[in-house]
C-alpha cells in the first residue's frame, strides 16, 4: 500500500507534508506509512477518503481497479436533469423577484452548511 499511496500523492502533487496538514495528521505519520515502518489505521483512511471521496478504496488497499472511482458510476444523474430550474417554476414575491428558498454553503473541507431564510 505504501507504494500505492506515494503514486496517489505523486498524481495528486501533493507533498507528504501538504497530505498530512490536509488530513490533520502528524507529519511523521505519512513519512512512517510510506517508509512500510507502520501501517494506516482507520482514522487515517477515514479522513483520506473524505477529503480525495474519488480515490479508489479497493486500488489503495489492495491494488486492484484503477486509483480514482470512474465518475460516472458516481453520478448518476440523466443527461437532461437540470441542476438550475427554469425561472417559470421559480416562486416570486410581491415584488416580482424570485425568492430564495435556501442557500448551501461548501467549505474546502468537503463539509457544508445549509442556511434557510426566515420566509
Amino acid at each position: 500500500m505504501n507504494r500505492r499511496l506515494l503514486q496517489f500523492l505523486q498524481a495528486e502533487n501533493i507533498t507528504q507534508s501538504q497530505l498530512a496538514d490536509i488530513l490533520g495528521v502528524a507529519r511523521g505519520s505519512i513519512s512512517h506509512i510510506l517508509s512500510g515502518r507502520n501501517k494506516p489505521g482507520y482514522d487515517f483512511m477515514e479522513s483520506l477518503l473524505l477529503h480525495y471521496p474519488q480515490l479508489n478504496l479497493d486500488w489503495l488497499l489492495t491494488g486492484k481497479g484503477k486509483m480514482y472511482k470512474d465518475p460516472e458510476k458516481e453520478n448518476p444523474l440523466p443527461e437532461d436533469s437540470l441542476l438550475i430550474p427554469d425561472m417559470e417554476d421559480a416562486s416570486f414575491s410581491a415584488s416580482g423577484k424570485p425568492q430564495i428558498s435556501h442557500i448551501i454553503v461548501f467549505y474546502t473541507d468537503n463539509s457544508f452548511q445549509e442556511f434557510h431564510p426566515a420566509q
